[in-house]
């Protein structure tokens, strides 16, 4: 049994656009998994109020970009490497719209899915009900069928706020969802690279995408999507059993 003790946070006590130490834009017109937006770097797409992160994917008149959203990366600015994640959000309402918080690894030479994903949380406005979790390595990934994942059902995720958790240790990664665990994994002895790439820093990135694989069918009366994160927090491992 690990314990743990906090050792960052973010709360979004703040107004503005998400604070630029921590956090970097990624932005342009196209992206993995047939999505549909262009991701900028404006205002009204991504600020901070009223003690929360608020990502608004909008429509566009523009015919080259018909939606417009965001998409928010720490990489470079702060890794991580173990703990326990807890990460308070609440989901938009609207089909099409696909929130995602996730993880990627910074072992350099490594592309996808070699360097490893670790999905903290995805959902789809069109399936309102279920939360996903999932990790995607060399040998477990979805461009291949093998990758591994867990599903929450739920009738208020675009309602109220939930604690999204990743337990992360040199022996095992746990998701969970207010604390009930629906996917986990435990690293096997044999496991190499291609299985178990989590032994290296991460950077963490919080996206709303329209459309795509799995965001599905998009209905523009449902415009805008709006996801929040009220806070972050990252607690490191003190002694771990």
């Amino acid at each position: 049994m690990a314990k743990f003790k906090l050792a960052f946070e973010e709360n979004f006590d703040y107004n503005g656009k998400p604070n630029p130490e921590i956090w970097t834009f990624q932005v342009g017109p196209k992206w993995a998994n047939n999505e549909k937006q262009c991701y900028v770097d404006k205002l009204e797409n991504c600020y901070v109020s009223d003690g929360a992160l608020h990502i608004i994917a909008t429509k566009s008149d523009d015919p080259n970009c018909p939606y417009e959203s965001a998409r928010i990366m720490s990489k470079d600015k702060k890794h991580f490497q173990y703990g326990r994640f807890v990460v308070r959000a609440k989901m938009p309402k609207g089909r099409g719209a696909w929130p995602a918080i996730w993880f990627m690894g910074t072992v350099k030479g490594q592309g996808w899915p070699a360097c490893g994903e670790i999905d903290l949380m995805e959902f789809a406005g069109n399936r309102r009900t279920q939360v996903t979790s999932a990790y995607h390595t060399k040998t477990y990934n979805h461009s291949i069928n093998t990758h591994k994942e867990g599903v929450l059902i739920a009738n208020n995720l675009d309602t109220e706020f939930h604690d999204y958790i990743l337990e992360w240790t040199k022996d095992h990664i746990s998701f969970q969802v207010d604390y009930e665990e629906i996917l986990r994994a435990d690293k096997k002895p044999n496991d190499t690279f291609a299985e178990w790439p989590f032994d290296q820093p991460y950077y963490m990135i919080i996206n709303l995408a329209v459309g795509g694989w799995y965001g599905g069918k998009i209905v523009d009366e449902d415009f805008p999507f709006h996801f929040e994160v009220a806070s972050i927090r990252h607690f490191e491992i003190i002694e771990e059993k």
